[in-house]
């Protein structure tokens, strides 16, 4: 496979993507300079027990090592970078890691951060996002719908969406930037959700290393970008489970759906049971403790090549807000 520095800038007059147009490679490059460097650089290595197990070798990306302990922090701070004056950011958040990274993002430019969230949102997160300073709304309704109109009638408040803003893909795509530095695999496998991550690396890898096939590994209790992006449609699909909250959403932004066809090549949705076992070889393997979304790409390489095809892939760990009864779940089998 052919590589080209993972640094260097697309070569001029590289075709955008078409319906991915409005992913930027040189914005992803320059995305670095607007982040916190706590995001950037994360651990990513081939573990030999974790490559026996899988049965060929696993790059793998560690993305828990930070103060949101996901990889969200990365897109935040680069929409809050791009964004005109603002008193303050708004935003939903259904799975509570993208709510700590706007908090995080609206602090380190002293605005405000007002997050909403659904009642039942994991009481782990809604704290760690209150510890950083934003103010937690819990709503009964579409979380979503309530930050919309919260936005529209203060002065000064800009809604940052997650999957829909192209800045916030950008700067996921950072990491994109980081596995070409090691390379060698043949495919890529990321959590599929809102879109933002595995289109923001997707976009890099299409401009660096096109030969990579991206997978998307999605939860089957929360199919709903899966099949957009079958069938191109944006329409709504309540999940059966929130277990894998950071990957459960309900309904696909037009942009992402857009952008995921345009750049995932393939999508695996994985079950509950997957999850618990990928996230226990996590522990057992790495010594890192994953919610359930983030062992995701994980559980769909155990697949197996049938699944996820290449002779060498690569995956990221993302997302170690899990609550305490899951961690209780990672226990070694008996």
């Amino acid at each position: 496979m052919a590589r080209t520095p993972a640094d260097a800038a697309p070569p001029e007059g590289t075709a955008p993507v078409q319906g991915a147009d409005d992913l930027d490679p040189d914005r992803i490059a320059a995305a670095r300079e607007h982040i916190d460097p706590v995001f950037l650089d994360t651990p990513q290595y081939r573990d030999t027990v974790l490559d026996a197990r899988m049965g060929r070798p696993v790059l793998v990306k560690v993305e828990t090592l930070n103060p949101l302990r996901s990889f969200k922090g990365r897109g935040a701070m680069h929409l809050a970078a791009r964004l005109p004056e603002a008193s303050g950011l708004v935003c939903a958040s259904g799975g509570g890691n993208f709510g700590q990274a706007v908090a995080y993002a609206a602090r380190s430019r002293g605005i405000t951060a007002d997050v909403f969230v659904p009642e039942p949102a994991s009481a782990v997160k809604t704290a760690r996002m209150e510890a950083l300073g934003a103010r937690v709304h819990r709503v009964g309704g579409d979380p979503q719908t309530a930050a919309d109109a919260f936005a529209a009638e203060g002065s000064g408040l800009v809604p940052a969406v997650d999957g829909r803003d192209a800045a916030i893909a950008e700067g996921a795509g950072t990491i994109g930037v980081e596995l070409l530095r090691t390379g060698g695999f043949d495919t890529v496998v990321l959590p599929l959700g809102d879109g933002a991550l595995i289109t923001g690396v997707a976009r890099w890898l299409r401009a660096h290393a096109p030969g990579v096939r991206v997978v998307g590994a999605g939860a089957a209790a929360a199919p709903a970008m899966a099949r957009a992006w079958r069938t191109g449609r944006a329409e709504p699909v309540a999940p059966s489970s929130a277990f894998a909250a950071g990957i459960s959403i309900t309904a696909p932004h037009p942009e992402a759906v857009r952008r995921v066809r345009a750049l995932v090549d393939g999508v695996v949705l994985v079950e509950e049971g997957e999850l618990v076992r990928a996230a226990r070889l996590a522990a057992a393997a790495l010594g890192v403790l994953p919610e359930p979304a983030g062992a995701a790409g994980l559980a769909a390489v155990a697949r197996g090549p049938e699944a996820v095809p290449g002779a060498s892939v690569a995956t990221v760990v993302t997302g170690a807000n899990a609550d305490p009864g899951f961690l209780a779940d990672l226990a070694p089998e008996g």
